[in-house]
C-alpha cells in the first residue's frame, strides 16, 4: 500500500515533511496570483484582466506536477496558461514575486492588504473602507466599527460592522500563531539546522508540535549541552533564528524563527538531564500533576534524578510508556498505569476516503481522476459526497446532476473494479435541521453526510437542535464538520458535543474528524468521548483537489490525540464491510 505508515513516536515526526510539500509550493504561486486579482479588484482594474488572472488560479489549481521546477515552455504547455501567465511563474520561482504584483502592492497599505484576508468582505468592501472611510489598518477599521462609523457606510449595516469587529478581534487574538499542517516543516527545518549546528548535542522537538496541537503557538526545543556559552553562540550563528536578547538566558535561547514567525524557545539543559526536560517540555501541566503513586506526581519524579530517556522515566513510575500526543492529563496515566493504553489508529490502517469533492460541484479534478488517483495512493474505496443543490456557490446538484454522476459512478466501478466508489453527497442541514432533497433523492445515495454550511451565526441551542434534526433523519449516515469552524480564520458555531454525540450514538450515525488543517473538527477533545459512546469515526479529507487526501494524516493525528484507534474508525474497514454497513442501513429505512 502505498501510503506513509502512520506515526509511532515523535522521532518519527519528520520524515512527514515532504508529504505536502509539492502540494504547498504550488499552493504558494496560486495564493499570489488569488491575491493579484484581489488587488487589480481593490483597485478596480479592467475586469477582463482581473478574470484572467482568476481563471489561471483554476488552471493552476489542477496541476499535479510542481510548478516550481518547470520551464517557461513547459508552463505554456499546461492548459489554461498563456505566456503571460507562464512568465510570471517564472519570475515568482526566480524572485519570490513577479513585477505587476509588486506594483499593486507598492500602491497599496499594508494593511488594506490584510483587510482582504477578513473572513466576509471582499475587495469592493475594503476599497470603500480605505477610500470613503479612509481607514488604512487594521487598527483603524476595529476603532471604526467599535465607534460605529463603519455601518454608516453604503452597503455596510450594523450587522455587517459587528461580524467584522468579531472577525477583527478573532484574528486579533490569533496573530503569531500557525496551524500545525503550517508549523511542521518548519520545525522540522530547524531541528536539523541545529542538529548540523550542534552535532554531538541531543536535541528534541517539544511543546505544541510534539503534542500534535492543532495550532502552534510556539517552536520549542531541548537541546543537552554541558557547554550553554558555546551553544548560544553556535545558535545566533543560525540565519533563521533572531534572538530576543531581553528575554533570553544563559539556558533558554528565545526569540523568533524568522521563516515562520512563530517565537521560539530552545532549553539548554545538562546532558544528564536531557530526557527528563524533554518530557517536562512534551506534556500538558494537567499530565505532569497527575499523581502515580502514594500522591506523588510526574513532575516530581522528572525534577528528580536524571534518566536517560522518557521510556526509563515511565517505568521509575510502574507507567507503560505515554506518547506525546497523549500528555494531556484526562486517563491516560491510569491506563498506563495498568497497562491498558489503546493501540492508536495510524494512517496505514486507513482502507478508503469518504467525503471527497469533483468537479460536478466544486472540486478541481474529475470525478474519474479523484478516483484513479485514490485507487493508485493504495485505498481500496473512495466515496463521492458533492455539494447539494443548495450550496449553489459551490456548485451544488440539482437533481438531474445527481442522477448523471451516479450513471458515471457505475461506469466507472465497472472499470476500476476492485476499487469501489461509492455514491454520496455533502447534503447541506437547512435551518429547520432538514437535508437537501426530497426522499426519493436522499435514497439513491449509497451514503450521506450531512453538514451545516449557512446561517453560522447561531446561539448553542438552535445549532445543537438544528444538528440533532439532521441527526435524527434516516438518511444521515455521518455528520460533516460538526462545528463549521476554520481554525485560526473563524470561529465555530457553538453547540453542546454531549448532545450531539448522544444522539449520534442514539440513532447509529458516525462523525467525521475533518481532517483539513483548517477544520479538524470533530475538535480531538470530543474524541474520548465519542468512543465511551460507541460512536464510530471517520477520517475525511474533505478533499476539492487530489493532493486533499494528503490531509487524512491530520485527522489520524487529530484521531490519535483523542485516542482513536483502528477498531473505532469507520474508513478503516475494508471495502467489502462499508459495502454491507451502507446497504444494510439502507435496508432499515
Amino acid at each position: 500500500m502505498n501510503i506513509n505508515a502512520g506515526r509511532q513516536g515523535s522521532a518519527a515526526f519528520p520524515i512527514f515533511v515532504g508529504i505536502r510539500r509539492r502540494a504547498l509550493e504550488n499552493k504558494k504561486i496560486i495564493k499570489l496570483f488569488k491575491l493579484s486579482a484581489e488587488l487589480m479588484e481593490l483597485h478596480d482594474e479592467n475586469a477582463f484582466k482581473v478574470r484572467s488572472y482568476i481563471n489561471a488560479v483554476g488552471a493552476l489549481e489542477q496541476v499535479e506536477e510542481p510548478l516550481e521546477d518547470m520551464e517557461q515552455a513547459q508552463l505554456e504547455g499546461l492548459t489554461g496558461v498563456g505566456k503571460g501567465i507562464a512568465s510570471k511563474i517564472v519570475a515568482i520561482n526566480t524572485t519570490g514575486s513577479f513585477e505587476e504584483l509588486d506594483q499593486l502592492l507598492a500602491a497599496t497599505p499594508p494593511g488594506v492588504v490584510e483587510m482582504l484576508r477578513i473572513k466576509g468582505i471582499g475587495p469592493k468592501k475594503v476599497r470603500a473602507i480605505w477610500k470613503e472611510l479612509g481607514t488604512e489598518t487594521v487598527e483603524e477599521l476595529l476603532e471604526a466599527c467599535e465607534q460605529n462609523r463603519l455601518s454608516k457606510l453604503k452597503g455596510f449595516g450594523a450587522k455587517t460592522q459587528e461580524n467584522i469587529k468579531q472577525a477583527l478581534l478573532f484574528t486579533q487574538q490569533n496573530r503569531g500563531k500557525l496551524l500545525f499542517a503550517e508549523a511542521e516543516s518548519s520545525a522540522a527545518e530547524l531541528l536539523q539546522e541545529i542538529k548540523k549546528a550542534l552535532p554531538a548535542a541531543p536535541v528534541e522537538l517539544t511543546g505544541d508540535v510534539r503534542r500534535l496541537m492543532e495550532i502552534v503557538e510556539a517552536l520549542q526545543l531541548v537541546l543537552g549541552t554541558d557547554s550553554p556559552v558555546e551553544a548560544q553562540e553556535a545558535l545566533n550563528k543560525l540565519e533563521v533564528l533572531q534572538e530576543d536578547e531581553k528575554a533570553a538566558g544563559p539556558f533558554a535561547w528565545r526569540g523568533v524563527h524568522t521563516p515562520s514567525g512563530l517565537k521560539t524557545e530552545i532549553k539548554l539543559v545538562p546532558t544528564a538531564r536531557f530526557a527528563n526536560e524533554v518530557l517536562l517540555c512534551s506534556s500538558a501541566p494537567e499530565h505532569l500533576a497527575l499523581a502515580y503513586k502514594d500522591n506523588k506526581s510526574l513532575l516530581s519524579l522528572a525534577c528528580g534524578k536524571g534518566y536517560a530517556s522518557e521510556e526509563e522515566l515511565y517505568k521509575a513510575a510502574g507507567m507503560a510508556y505515554v506518547l506525546p500526543e497523549l500528555r494531556e492529563g484526562t486517563t491516560e496515566v491510569q491506563l498506563a498505569l495498568e497497562n491498558k493504553l489503546p493501540t492508536l489508529l495510524e494512517l496505514s490502517d486507513l482502507k478508503g476516503s469518504l467525503h471527497n469533492h469533483s468537479t460536478y460541484s466544486d472540486g478541481a479534478h474529475t470525478l474519474e481522476q479523484m478516483a484513479t488517483f485514490c485507487r493508485d495512493m493504495g485505498y481500496q474505496y473512495l466515496g463521492i459526497s458533492d455539494h447539494s443543490k443548495t450550496a449553489s456557490y459551490a456548485g451544488g446538484l440539482r437533481e438531474g446532476d445527481v442522477l448523471r454522476q451516479q450513471k458515471e459512478v457505475d461506469e466507472l466501478n465497472k472499470q476500476l473494479a476492485p476499487f469501489r466508489i461509492f455514491k454520496g453527497i455533502e447534503s447541506d442541514i437547512l435551518g429547520d435541521g432538514s437535508l437537501d432533497y426530497d426522499a426519493d433523492i436522499l435514497a439513491t445515495f449509497d451514503f450521506i453526510v450531512a453538514s451545516i454550511h449557512s446561517s453560522l451565526n447561531m446561539d448553542e441551542k438552535k445549532a445543537t437542535t438544528r444538528l440533532i434534526t439532521a441527526i435524527e433523519n434516516p438518511y444521515t449516515t455521518m455528520l460533516g464538520h460538526p462545528t463549521g469552524r476554520l481554525l485560526l480564520r473563524r470561529e465555530g458555531y457553538p453547540i453542546n458535543h454531549r448532545m450531539v454525540i448522544d444522539a449520534c450514538a442514539a440513532n447509529n450515525v458516525i462523525i467525521e474528524i475533518n481532517a483539513n488543517p483548517w477544520r479538524l473538527d470533530l475538535d480531538w477533545r470530543w474524541v474520548q468521548y465519542a468512543l465511551e459512546k460507541g460512536v464510530m469515526l471517520s477520517i475525511n479529507p474533505d478533499a476539492h483537489h487530489t493532493s486533499g487526501y494528503d490531509d487524512m494524516r491530520y485527522g489520524v493525528l487529530v484521531g490519535r490525540k483523542g485516542g482513536l484507534t483502528k477498531e473505532m474508525t469507520f474508513n478503516a474497514k475494508p471495502v467489502e464491510e462499508v459495502e454491507k454497513y451502507f446497504r444494510e442501513r439502507k435496508e432499515k429505512i
